[in-house]
């Protein structure tokens, strides 16, 4: 009852992180590249791009329509297709979720969102699993077992037997990984420090307690548009389930 108790006071202290209306967006056309993109918008305001076209500025570049909002807002979190509260979150100090359909993810504190931001999630011939993980280990940079050309900075493993990880890398605006989750580099250096991971025995063998919990949602549809093409998708937002299945 008291943990419960303490879980609703902490949604109501947080009630002002819900945005009072949702942003607007509308499609408009580029031409000119990334010089037309540094023309037309700041810094800021092409890492919001980013954001809601799921493409790092390399990619975002080459698009010739992109997703631009109505009006910019100075809290990047009113740009979230994801839920400013999540009830499931809110027993975790810490707590991250991965939306796959949507490409996105979540930092929630207490079941408030506090980040959030593009992913690219496992290609169609290796799709990132769904389910519950938790943070195990980091490092500042690893190279990929696939390709030692590869590298992945800001590396967070969530799953050691089959090396899965949260890390950096290209954004191409489609699910385009190994099973891995990429992120922007600014997210994934937040995330880096942000995070705790798992706590072992003294010889290493045994997890004395979990890293920060990892929810994975759904599967991402290769066959149909991307909904955050769609500026009344963006607009409506996401619904998250539950919590973990089972």
């Amino acid at each position: 009852m008291v943990r419960v108790l303490c879980a609703a006071l902490v949604l109501v202290a947080h009630a002002s992180a819900q945005p009072s209306a949702s942003p607007a967006y509308r499609i408009e056309s580029l031409a000119g590249g990334e010089r037309e993109l540094r023309e037309r918008f700041d810094e800021r305001q092409i890492g919001i791009l980013e954001q809601l076209n799921r493409r790092d500025l390399r990619y975002l570049a080459r698009l010739k329509e992109i997703v631009v909002p109505a009006a910019w807002h100075e809290d990047e979190r009113e740009y979230s297709p994801l839920p400013h509260q999540f009830a499931w979150a809110v027993e975790h100090p810490k707590a991250i979720v991965v939306h796959q359909p949507w490409q996105v993810f979540g930092a929630y504190e207490n079941g408030v969102l506090v980040r959030w931001g593009a992913v690219s999630s496992g290609r169609r011939s290796a799709p990132t699993p769904a389910g519950l993980f938790h943070l195990n280990w980091r490092s500042r940079g690893r190279c990929s077992t696939v390709c030692a050309d590869w590298y992945m900075p800001w590396y967070w493993n969530f799953d050691n037997r089959r090396g899965l990880a949260l890390h950096q890398f290209t954004l191409p605006g489609h699910p385009a990984s190994h099973s891995c989750i990429r992120l922007l580099e600014r997210d994934a250096r937040w995330l880096y420090d942000w995070g705790e991971g798992w706590q072992l025995d003294a010889d290493g063998r045994t997890v004395l307690r979990p890293g920060t919990p990892l929810l994975i949602v759904g599967e991402y549809d290769f066959d149909a548009p991307p909904p955050w093409r769609s500026p009344e998708a963006l607009a409506n937002g996401l619904v998250l389930p539950a919590g973990p299945p089972g």
